[in-house]
């Protein structure tokens, strides 16, 4: 490992990533500035706790994940849970489902998932996508698909049905499906934001 002077400049160099990565997670500026600076902190005050197996960012970002359900846990008053029903949700599920609950339209070949992901600027639309997602359904997309929380955990937390989760769910997977069909596959328009 290098000098604990320069382990420190590359964890420092990490936190403008770290801090747009919690950002996604919490959308309040505070809570993702206390949970990246209690990263930093924690892998400073404990640099051999990198092992090196994994990159520095990865490290990092699993520090981070914990941190962000620590402020997610810490601020859960703060966070007023409202019904997404009123998101207009509906609209968009009838523009692409049938009453039968078939497409309307057959979604378009998006190619191999896994050469997309290598590619930064889809991460950046993805992210963008995410961003635009209405507060409680991103906040549910993030503890789900991001932070890997499972079912029983997000329910607890929110206070909400299994049914509810997999229907906030299924809004949010539709609503990015949309955005990135048209920010990013429709070769027509490529700006989210």
């Amino acid at each position: 490992m290098n000098s604990p002077h320069d382990f420190a400049g590359e964890v420092q160099a990490l936190r403008p990533e770290l801090l747009r990565f919690a950002r996604l997670q919490l959308r309040n500026d505070t809570w993702a500035e206390d949970a990246v600076s209690e990263t930093l902190l924690a892998a400073l005050e404990k640099p051999a706790a990198f092992s090196g197996r994994a990159r520095l960012k990865t490290w990092l970002v699993g520090i981070l994940k914990h941190k962000v359900i620590d402020q997610l846990r810490r601020h859960a008053r703060e966070c007023a849970w409202e019904h997404p029903e009123d998101e207009g949700s509906d609209e968009i599920e009838a523009a692409l489902f049938m009453p039968d609950g078939h497409y309307r339209e057959a979604p378009q070949d998006w190619g191999d998932p896994e050469l997309v992901l290598k590619q930064r600027q889809f991460i950046e639309v993805m992210e963008a996508c995410v961003e635009r997602l209405p507060a409680q359904l991103g906040r549910v997309f993030l503890l789900r698909e991001w932070l890997e929380l499972d079912s029983d955990e997000i329910c607890k937390e929110l206070g909400i049905t299994p049914t509810n989760l997999w229907v906030i769910l299924h809004r949010a997977r539709m609503r990015l499906r949309e955005c990135l069909q048209m920010n990013w596959f429709d070769p027509t328009e490529k700006d989210p934001r």
